[in-house]
């Protein structure tokens, strides 16, 4: 077993590379120090299984399809909408065939399973996590807007334009509705202006 092991860890060193790679089509934004990769993967994560759990799927498949959504860019990096219109594209599962080759079966066959359930855009969670990682985009978009990027109001209506769930709508619309600090005044006992 720990030959097997040996695959997992250097996945792990690998799957680390994420924290350093920059999600790309921020730049067009003109946002100068964009979120990586696993800052957008936690909190799309975070949001499938919000948006699962409201809409009647199991909120930890959902969570675990965001994780995974992206990981293929560890071998790929981050490329953009505008990127993919020249760049050959990657199958994502062909990628993770790669990643995961040599690790144990059990866990190798679940993430293969994990990114083609994602990719296949079929079960409920799925679905969930999609809209989780549209839904993430237009948040931080509009983080991005309060800071001053202007231009990120293009990847604000884009992402809430490909909303499907009632759930995910209806939170965009609540997210729309409130300011990013919101959080902070209500934990502080603020008025709301």
């Amino acid at each position: 077993m720990a030959d097997d092991l040996s695959a997992v860890a250097r996945f792990l060193y690998e799957a680390g590379t994420l924290k350093q790679t920059k999600r790309t089509g921020w730049w067009m934004a003109g946002v100068r120090d964009p979120e990586s990769v696993a800052e957008h993967s936690w909190r799309t994560a975070l949001i499938a299984s919000v948006i699962a759990k409201l809409e009647g799927a199991d909120p930890a498949r959902a969570a675990f399809l965001a994780v995974w959504h992206d990981s293929q860019e560890t071998r790929t990096g981050d490329v953009n909408y505008l990127g993919k219109k020249y760049a050959q594209s990657a199958d994502p599962e062909a990628v993770t065939a790669d990643q995961v080759a040599g690790m144990p079966e059990v866990l190798a066959s679940a993430v293969r399973e994990v990114v083609a359930e994602y990719e296949a855009k079929e079960s409920l969670e799925a679905v969930c996590a999609r809209d989780a990682d549209k839904l993430e985009c237009m948040i931080q978009g509009i983080e991005y807007k309060t800071q001053g990027y202007e231009n990120a109001q293009r990847w604000i209506d884009n992402s809430r334009g490909r909303l499907t769930t009632k759930t995910a709508n209806e939170l965009a619309d609540a997210v729309l509705e409130s300011g990013s600090l919101d959080w902070l005044r209500t934990a502080l006992g603020e008025k709301q202006s």
